[in-house]
């Protein structure tokens, strides 16, 4: 039997104008900026109107592995399968870079029958705000080396500039370079480098601005570099954030899209989570909340950072409370925590089923004891589990009072998230939570650095090295120690170290340097060997892209 590829489904869609999209959610033609028949961005003063808010659904997952989990398939087949049940669903994403999409992971649209489209316009250019992030990135680069090169009245050090350039692909030659050459009219040589477009802190900062003026004060904020007294300087001091804010205006307001079955999307911003704080806008967020009575949206990677840092960043700071979330996993995932081969999966193993179904469980006891907050467990199922296998997984979330479904959205859309919608209904108006964070923001940068250590990745203690060590001191000195902790951290494992599957335990988590992004308002930690730039693989997905002569795209998944 054939089966489709997820851009030969999507290209099998009749898709509905934009404008009837919006109609849905009670939003005129007048209150959207149109991007061609099926892409739209929202008015922002739409979210000024008084509508009380839907309930918040937050999608995440077990730690990731190559066997694949179907976080963001199962966000956009439960949005569809609410619908079916007569409920007024709206999804929040995130954009896809384009750095996974030519490279190894892929696209950020879904998969199967559980897809938002146009796939192929999400998956490149979209509406264009990951390239305005990186105009307004580089800008206040060009600015602070212009400044030095002017003479530099601020006194900052070149030797201790934080701020990096950045493009929105994986490219690795980029990551350290030396600048400047030439002579002095060709500017001042030094050390600098790229990050992904999706690590900059402007991302972090459109992800998290909640207006233009709050947008512009973000901006303002950002610390570039330090002086040769120490002291930090910030784009504010170099006047950039006027032309940044013209250059991001646009970009702030979220993209309207849709679903295979026509549920409401909106896709706007994409930080990395195992780099940044891995969530769709909080302006996004707020929207699917305000125009739809059951908001649902996916944070990067595992719970154990894309779901972390929804809590206590993008929770905190919006003031936002979930009240429920889906932890999605696939028997296949958990076969691969308990030791198998990607190539071993196929057959029965309840053996290695119970060596890996520590890590679900792990992430399903932070959601529910650390928390607070109620849960069930979203089963992709594939055809070769078995129902003994089903049955473990049942009866072990079970040990935890937590519901497990299967879901099916991958071959059945929305008609195989039903089940799945059910209990999030369920939850939503039976089970009453109580939300708190993971650590208190007056705690200490080392103390909060050690509870998620322990209380979430389920390790015994931090190590700061004496980089980060200084860094804290200094960051602490400044008055920055009172803001949220946004861990940078390898996906694939509990701890720092990727080889590291299942549920580690006595496990020491290695800080490596400490800095501050004083617009998004989190300190990033970087732990283990994590690179802000990544690379292409000896084999990259861009290889198989290509584009017929009437202009119709293949390849893209």
């Amino acid at each position: 039997m054939a089966y489709l590829s997820d851009i030969e489904i999507a290209q099998q869609c009749k898709l509905q104008p934009i404008t009837e999209i919006a109609e849905k959610l009670g939003i005129g033609e007048d209150r959207i900026e149109q991007y061609g028949r099926y892409k739209a961005k929202l008015d922002l003063d739409l979210l000024r109107e008084n509508r009380s808010d839907g309930k918040l659904v937050l999608v995440t997952a077990i730690t990731p592995t190559p066997a694949g989990e179907g976080k963001t398939t199962t966000t956009i087949g439960l949005a569809d399968g609410l619908r079916r049940m007569g409920k007024n669903a709206v999804v929040a994403m995130r954009e896809p870079s384009l750095g996974p999409v030519f490279g190894i992971k892929g696209g950020a649209a879904g998969g199967g029958r559980a897809q938002v489209v146009p796939m192929e316009d999400i998956n490149l250019h979209f509406t264009g705000d990951i390239h305005a992030i990186g105009a307004a990135n580089n800008l206040l680069a060009a600015m602070l080396d212009n400044h030095i090169k002017q003479g530099n009245s601020l006194g900052i050090d070149t030797g201790k500039i934080t701020w990096r350039r950045c493009v929105d692909m994986n490219d690795r030659q980029l990551r350290f370079i030396i600048d400047g050459l030439g002579g002095s009219a060709n500017g001042v040589s030094r050390d600098d480098g790229f990050d992904i477009t999706v690590a900059s802190e402007i991302m972090a900062i459109m992800c998290l601005a909640d207006s233009i003026t709050d947008l512009k004060e973000r901006l303002r904020r950002i610390v570039v570099g330090y002086t040769y007294e120490g002291k930090p300087v910030t784009a504010g001091d170099l006047k950039a954030v006027g032309a940044m804010t013209a250059l991001l205006k646009d970009a702030l307001k979220p993209n309207l899209v849709q679903t295979l079955e026509g549920t409401p999307a909106l896709v706007h911003g994409g930080p990395f989570a195992n780099i940044a704080h891995g969530c769709n806008s909080v302006i996004a967020t707020r929207f699917a909340m305000k125009f739809g009575d059951y908001a649902v949206t996916e944070a990067g990677f595992g719970a154990d950072l894309g779901a972390e840092k929804f809590l206590d960043i993008k929770c905190r700071m919006a003031g936002l409370t979930p009240d429920a979330v889906v932890i999605v996993a696939t028997v296949r995932a958990l076969k691969m925590h308990g030791g198998l081969r990607k190539d071993e999966l196929d057959h029965e193993d309840t053996a290695a089923l119970e060596k890996g179904i520590p890590n679900l469980l792990r992430h399903v006891s932070n959601i529910k004891n650390v928390y607070g907050l109620p849960c069930v467990v979203a089963v992709n199922r594939f055809p070769t589990d078995t129902d003994a296998e089903i049955d473990f997984i049942i009866a072990k979330c079970g040990e935890l009072g937590v519901n497990v479904v299967l879901s099916t959205v991958w071959a059945d859309g929305g008609e195989g998230g039903v089940a799945l919608a059910r209990e999030v209904v369920r939850l939503c108006q039976e089970e009453k939570g109580d939300f708190r964070f993971c650590y208190d923001l007056d705690m200490s940068i080392e103390e909060k650095l050690r509870a998620l250590t322990q209380k979430i990745y389920g390790g015994s203690d931090i190590v700061l090295l004496p980089e980060a060590g200084e860094q804290i001191k200094q960051l602490t000195a400044f008055g920055f120690d009172k803001l949220p902790i946004c861990v940078a951290k390898t996906q694939y494992s509990f701890s720092d170290d990727p080889q590291k599957l299942g549920a580690p335990r006595d496990f020491t988590v290695t800080v490596k340097s400490v800095k501050v992004s004083a617009g998004a308002g989190f300190i990033v930690a970087m732990a283990g060997d994590i690179l802000t730039m990544p690379g292409l693989p000896r084999v990259p997905a861009a290889e198989q892209i290509d584009v017929d002569e009437n202009g119709v795209i293949s390849g893209l998944f």
